[in-house]
């Protein structure tokens, strides 16, 4: 898997990345650097907002060195390695934070905010290359025995598990019986011609040509037109809000909680717009210009049919039922290895 080594700073931080003596993680009280450990998607906007911290006073002179990747994977690392060298983590699911809760390395309240510990936002939407020549419309068309679906692998990515939840939902909304919604994602998971590893590796993938139709993050769609992808999106009637949560561990100095005030804030939060991100917290984003939205200047239309998870049961009892672990094979796995057999 390719990351993306930046150094606003980014840098990997499981092996490539020695610290020294003054690393924030445990380090001296004069260094700044804040080590984040997050999933793909967002590592553009963490960047934007890095850049607009270090010019507050609590920011001054800080740096933001991030190691992205699949989200599941980035937290059993951080996990693995007991936090060294880790400050704060921004992840796709709630459970990639509550693993290092229960590992003893994030406060049991790390959620107790206003915010509920939901740092980014989302919703899930259909990317289908310029000018939409299929004439994709909407999840009902996904069965179609002429698309070619490009997804992230719920094994390893959160952005796979928002996507599975959106099909379920949409064929709730449809009045479908539990063995109707079955089928439903039965047939669309036949036609997934490529899994990816990640959600920023699924666009790559759809861009290199392996599929006709992309379930993603409605910024990662933004932001890949801002980087002048030729893609188009479609936002469905019905689709499924994407919370992203973000925590600092235990050890950290207190400027990673400075940071994630930041984040926070008005200002951190337009960033986040910036990049395609519906906003947490109740920032008014008029007279933002969203670059690479359908309407740069309303870029976040409101679904008729917004599935949440809590709508659902919330995520301990959505895991339990769809999501295993350990190897452990529940609803998505069953589904996905009887679709194989179509």
């Amino acid at each position: 898997m390719n990351r993306k080594l930046k150094a606003v700073v980014v840098a990997s931080l499981f092996g490539a990345l020695t610290l020294s003596a003054c690393s924030s993680a445990g380090g001296s009280d004069d260094d700044k650097t804040i080590n984040l450990v997050g999933f793909a998607v967002p590592e553009a906007a963490n960047d934007a907002i890095a850049a607009k911290f270090a010019q507050t006073d609590a920011g001054e002179g800080s740096k933001l060195s991030g190691s992205y990747g699949a989200s599941g994977d980035q937290s059993r690392k951080v996990l693995d390695t007991k936090g060294k060298n880790v400050d704060y983590v921004h992840f796709s699911l709630e459970g990639d934070v509550t693993r290092l809760v229960d590992g003893g390395l994030i406060a049991d309240d790390w959620n107790a905010g206003p915010n509920k510990g939901i740092v980014s936002s989302s919703i899930a939407v259909i990317v289908v290359p310029k000018g939409n020549p299929d004439g994709i419309k909407g999840w009902a068309d996904l069965t179609r025995k002429d698309v070619k679906v490009v997804t992230a692998d719920p094994a390893s990515s959160g952005a796979a598990r928002w996507n599975v939840l959106a099909l379920y939902s949409y064929a709730k909304s449809q009045g479908f019986t539990e063995d109707q919604a079955d089928d439903y994602l039965k047939k669309v998971f036949a036609n997934v011609g490529a899994w990816a590893t990640s959600g920023r590796e699924a666009t790559e993938a759809f861009e290199n040509g392996q599929g006709n139709v992309l379930i993603t993050y409605e910024n990662e769609a933004i932001l890949a037109r801002q980087q002048g992808k030729e893609f188009d999106y479609i936002v469905p009637e019905q689709s499924f809000l994407i919370e992203n949560p973000g925590a600092v561990l235990k050890k950290a100095d207190d400027i990673a909680n400075d940071w994630l005030d930041f984040v926070l804030s008005d200002e951190g939060q337009t960033e986040f717009v910036k990049k395609g991100f519906r906003p947490v917290g109740g920032l008014d984003i008029s007279g933002i210009q969203v670059e690479g939205a359908n309407d740069p200047s309303n870029p976040f239309p409101v679904p008729t049919d917004l599935g949440t998870i809590e709508k659902l049961g919330g995520w301990k009892k959505v895991t339990s039922e769809w999501f295993g672990k350990d190897g452990e094979k529940l609803r998505y796995d069953q589904l996905a290895a009887e679709a194989k057999k179509k």
